[in-house]
């Protein structure tokens, strides 16, 4: 079989990584700054939550959280008559954006407690309110400091989207386990596969790299 032939599928796949990459990355964003700065709150009950989801999905495989939403849940769902079963999408996605949030919590969490403590012994000094602390001098000096770790995040959550091929979810997984059965060509397809996962981890880190020089210069005009 023609190895061009293999593309269309391959790229059918690729797509399909391409959708789960940006969805979780995007929702994990938002994770890792609710848990990052819930982590540093002086309310408790938000703390211990922020502090609970942080370790609970830090301190487990991303397998067996991608297998619990999408087999265990909507069987704890019946126990107690609910329908929880979730579409392999949506299970994909949720997994993968749980898991990053909670490694992306850490980095929001350091970085803001980076930001010197004169930053907040000036803003006490102008009655500023936690919250304006927060949003007016915290975030702007963090959020440079969070973008290197955020583009390594976003590449490793991309190469994660393989798993999800393990819940029949068409990704460029998935089509290639799809097309090695059918043909048996694994050196031809396997290695397809390999060039186009490095090609979307190289667009990938140049659309972060592209991202961090422009919060960057974001700080640099707010001085």
């Amino acid at each position: 079989m023609d190895w061009t032939q293999y593309l269309n599928p391959l790229m059918q796949g690729a797509w399909v990584t391409v959708e789960l990459t940006i969805y979780s990355t995007v929702f994990g964003a938002i994770l890792a700054f609710a848990a990052g700065i819930g982590k540093l709150a002086h309310n408790p009950l938000i703390k211990a939550i922020s502090i609970g989801y942080i370790e609970i999905f830090r301190g487990t495989s991303l397998l067996v959280q991608l297998f619990w939403l999408y087999f265990a849940l909507p069987v704890a769902g019946q126990a107690i008559g609910i329908d929880l079963r979730l579409p392999p999408v949506v299970a994909g996605v949720m997994a993968l954006s749980l898991n990053i949030g909670a490694y992306g919590a850490e980095v929001v969490r350091g970085a803001i407690e980076s930001v010197a403590k004169d930053q907040y012994e000036a803003a006490k000094a102008l009655n500023f309110t936690p919250r304006k602390t927060l949003w007016r001098v915290a975030l702007p000096q963090a959020i440079p400091e969070m973008m290197p770790s955020f583009g390594n995040l976003a590449v490793q959550n991309l190469k994660d989207t393989a798993l999800v091929s393990l819940i029949s979810l068409s990704d460029l997984a998935f089509r290639s386990e799809q097309l090695r059965n059918f043909t048996q060509d694994s050196t031809t397809i396997y290695t397809m596969a390999l060039l186009m996962y490095f090609g979307l981890a190289l667009v990938l880190t140049a659309m972060m790299k592209l991202l961090e020089r422009f919060v960057g210069r974001w700080r640099a005009g707010a001085r």
